[in-house]
Formats: structure tokens, C-alpha cells, sequence
């Protein structure tokens, strides 16, 4: 993940407070490296091909004493000799398995790789699900007017979640929320990360102010600054 530096958090936290001016709402913003623990896929992937792989080369008409007689095996010529060209085709067969097993293993233990493998929609869901338990867990589910918003970028998954809560949800168009998603994701693409959330709290603070208006008594809920969470 690129570093933010002090600065550009200290600007988005200025963002959201410039926002909140003009608005009772609250914004909300939270930074993922990474969504979610993979660590399982590889171990997944590399025994599905230990066990597929060799079947389906068996099927294809390969047989395990083939790569005995191809790396200088010696060859059973005799009928007693059975039980012995059976155990070495398992052998065999087992050792493929492994080796299969430990490259694909390794392979798909490379971060870029394994981020490929794992389905779109199933990173859509995880990202969502992690926004949504984030908003709960932060309360912002529990302002004054449930008016808060969360802004949610997940890096390695490439995905945002904008989470609006019911008070201004149902006021603005849903087309609005799209808008503040595209805003973050156009700086997401360029790697200007900070560029990218101080341009969704702007858009997403000009919703609140058409929709949530100051009160004199209004009161900053939540914290202003970008949340960055662990890996």
C-alpha cells in the first residue's frame, strides 16, 4: 500500500471538517490495505490441483511408469515382479501429486496471484460486509439525526463502499452515493489516495448540506481524520 503521509491525512481530516460545516451530518472515513484473511486459498487451490491434475492425466491416457522409464527407471519384465511395478506407479503417482501440490502452493501463495484467483463478486461481498460491521461497531448508526456517513476504500480488493445511514439515505437520490464512489475511485486509480477522499467528502458533504442543514446546538460525533487499519 502506497504510505500516506502526515499531510495528506492531516487534509482529509480538514476536508471533513470543512464539510461538516455546512451540514449536521457526519462523514466518516476508513482505509483498508487489505479486506479479509486469504491465507487459506493457496493451501485450497494447490490440493485441488494435487488431486485433479493427476486424474485428469490419467484419463488423458498418461500413465505414472511413464516418468519412471523417462528419468532412467528400470522396468519390471517379469510377471512375479507385479506387486512391485504397482508400488512404484504409486509412488510415482504420489510424488507427482506433491510436487504439483508444492508449486501451485507456491505460486499461488504470491499476493497478486492470489487476489486474481479469488472472484469478483465474492470481494464485493467481503468488502461490503466489513464497511457495513465497521459503521456498526463506530457507531455511526448512532448520531442524532442518523445522518452519518462512511466512506470505505478496501486497496488490494479494489473496492469502495459508501454507507449512508437511513436519516439522509432516504432523503437524497441513490445516485448521489455513486457519485461520491466514483470521486474516490478516480484518485484511487492514480494512486493519489488523499486526492481521492478529500474529492468524496466534498461531494458527500455538498449531499448532507442540501439535505441536513447546521443546528446551532450541532456537535462534531465522530472524529474527523482518516481511520487506516492494520493489515
Amino acid at each position: 500500500m502506497k504510505s500516506l503521509s502526515q499531510a495528506d491525512q492531516d487534509r482529509i481530516a480538514k476536508a471533513v471538517a470543512e464539510a461538516e460545516k455546512t451540514t449536521a451530518g457526519e462523514i466518516y472515513c476508513v482505509l483498508a490495505p487489505e479486506v479479509g484473511d486469504d491465507r487459506a486459498v493457496p493451501l485450497i487451490w494447490a490440493t485441488s490441483a494435487a488431486l485433479l491434475l493427476p486424474a485428469l492425466a490419467l484419463l488423458a491416457g498418461f500413465r505414472p511408469e511413464m516418468l519412471s522409464r523417462l528419468f532412467g527407471g528400470w522396468s519390471v519384465g517379469h510377471e512375479a515382479a507385479h506387486d512391485v511395478a504397482i508400488l512404484s506407479a504409486l509412488l510415482t503417482y504420489i510424488g507427482l501429486q506433491a510436487a504439483i501440490f508444492a508449486v501451485t502452493a507456491a505460486l499461488v501463495a504470491i499476493p497478486a496471484v492470489r487476489r486474481a484467483l479469488i472472484p469478483g463478486p465474492v470481494k464485493t461481498a467481503r468488502v461490503r460486509q466489513a464497511a457495513m460491521e465497521y459503521f456498526l461497531a463506530k457507531d455511526l448508526h448512532l448520531t442524532r439525526d442518523r445522518t452519518g456517513v462512511l466512506i470505505f476504500a478496501a486497496l488490494a480488493e479494489h473496492r469502495v463502499e459508501v454507507i449512508a445511514d437511513e436519516g439522509i439515505h432516504a432523503a437524497a437520490p441513490a445516485a448521489v452515493w455513486d457519485e461520491v464512489v466514483a470521486d474516490l475511485v478516480e484518485g484511487l486509480k492514480r494512486g493519489a489516495i488523499a486526492d481521492g477522499f478529500v474529492a468524496a467528502v466534498a461531494r458527500a458533504g455538498a449531499v448532507l448540506a442540501a439535505h441536513v442543514p447546521p443546528r446551532p446546538d450541532d456537535v462534531n460525533e465522530l472524529p474527523d481524520g482518516l481511520t487506516v487499519l492494520p493489515r
